[in-house]
């Protein structure tokens, strides 16, 4: 039903805006037939900008970039990039100031690099699209000809959709799966903040995790010396399933610092479902001195049987939420979390104070797990109950400084919500 209601909303808007903006609709279809055009490219640049270019069924062998603002329907249509660099393509790199830009309903598949990628643009969205079997050059370790401004990308190829520099993009409805890794959100080309990724379906992407959040080198074209940063986004009611089981590996959903200088600060992580993963759960990393990665809110989700880390990050086994970082990380809270079919809920290995408050931890085995030297205020999660296996059992804590009393006496979540999960 929210499919259906979305697709008629946004063949809604352009209908509104056609009447007070003048805009116009153009039409696509395999024929060209009855003043259609035959490939979306050609009705690409015959449109004006605020046109809404409607795609009928059918397969377009063609990689489309959208240079202009526009709004881009596609009804049972597939975009086939085979060999080509990328499914969608929306452009804000070579034109600056690239906004409202609109993609709905579209099959994107076999690209080389992304299926969809937004950016430098602002203020848009991709809606309710099949994002399929991309990234065909990745191999886990190079991508081969991805473009120089994609310093980040060489393990993964940009992933199913990318934003990269973008700020102010929904990603919300679509399917992602087959790809190297899920969705990307980075900052190569630029400050990438305040975008929501909605209510996506992430499954089976071996190479990287379901959905990321990574501060990645500065682009040359940046004339930067230090990455740009990574801030104000939130990911909100999705489900990363069965990702990052491939060479590297992934978590359902990452933040990571990944060189000197990186930041991360201010995302949110709200009310997702994440499970089954190579890795954690939910993973938050900051590898060196003066890497940032403060105030970020991991609130809500659900995380169930997913995998351990190895290497500087290691967990002592499968691990619901990672918290690893060698410089101060400050102000991340975690909090209304259900955790569970995990060796271990929480680990941190940190030098600043984490909260851990208010969790349904029910193990089975350590519901939260200290490696560092930081204080952990842990006060307010709920145990479990020993007598539940059905739904984990009950945890308890290992490590020092992790401050755990007083605890619920009931779940966070009412009981019988809680077994309704499992």
């Amino acid at each position: 039903m929210r499919s259906i209601c979305l697709s008629l909303l946004l063949a809604a808007v352009p209908l509104s805006s056609a009447l007070t903006a003048s805009a116009a609709t153009l039409c696509v279809n395999q024929a060209g037939s009855q003043g259609c055009y035959a490939h979306i490219v050609d009705a690409i640049k015959a449109a004006q900008p605020m046109d809404t270019i409607y795609v009928q069924g059918g397969t377009y062998a063609e990689s489309v970039t959208i240079p202009k603002s526009l709004t881009l329907v596609g009804f049972g249509a597939t975009i086939e990039a085979k060999g080509l660099p990328r499914g969608i393509f929306v452009d804000g790199i070579d034109y600056p100031g690239l906004q409202s830009v609109h993609v709905h309903g579209f099959t994107v598949q076999d690209a080389n690099f992304e299926g969809i990628l937004v950016a430098n643009a602002s203020a848009s969205s991709i809606s309710n699209n099949t994002v399929l079997n991309n990234n065909r050059l990745a191999n886990g370790v190079s991508c081969v000809g991805i473009d120089a401004w994609e310093p980040g990308e060489a393990q993964d190829c940009g992933e199913g959709i990318h934003l990269l520099g973008a700020d102010h993009i929904i990603v919300t409805a679509n399917t992602v799966t087959g790809n190297a890794g899920g969705m990307l959100i980075s900052d190569d080309t630029g400050p990438v903040h305040h975008n929501l990724v909605s209510f996506n379906t992430v499954k089976n992407n071996p190479y990287a995790c379901g959905i990321t959040m990574a501060s990645h080198p500065p682009a040359t074209l940046t004339n930067s010396s230090k990455p740009l940063g990574v801030y104000n986004n939130t990911i909100y009611g999705n489900l990363s399933e069965a990702n990052g089981f491939g060479i590297g590996g992934g978590a359902g959903i990452g933040i990571f610092d990944a060189v000197d200088n990186s930041s991360n600060q201010g995302n949110v992580v709200a009310a997702n479902i994440v499970t089954g993963n190579g890795h954690p759960g939910i993973a938050l990393h900051a590898h060196a001195p003066d890497q940032v990665l403060n105030d970020n809110t991991i609130v809500g989700n659900l995380s169930y049987a997913n995998g351990a880390e190895t290497g500087q990050v290691a967990t002592p086994g499968p691990a619901g939420i990672n918290v690893f970082s060698l410089s101060p990380a400050t102000g991340n809270m975690i909090s209304g979390n259900i955790i569970a079919g995990e060796q271990d809920d929480v680990v941190a290995n940190l030098p600043s104070l984490l909260q851990v408050q208010f969790n349904d931890l029910l193990g089975p085995n350590l519901g939260v797990f200290s490696g560092g030297k930081n204080t952990i205020d842990a006060t307010g999660n709920w145990w479990g109950d020993c007598s539940l296996a059905a739904i984990g059992g009950c945890s308890t804590s290992s490590g020092t400084g992790i401050w755990s009393q007083p605890s619920m006496p009931t779940p966070v979540v009412p009981l019988a919500n809680l077994l309704s999960l499992f």
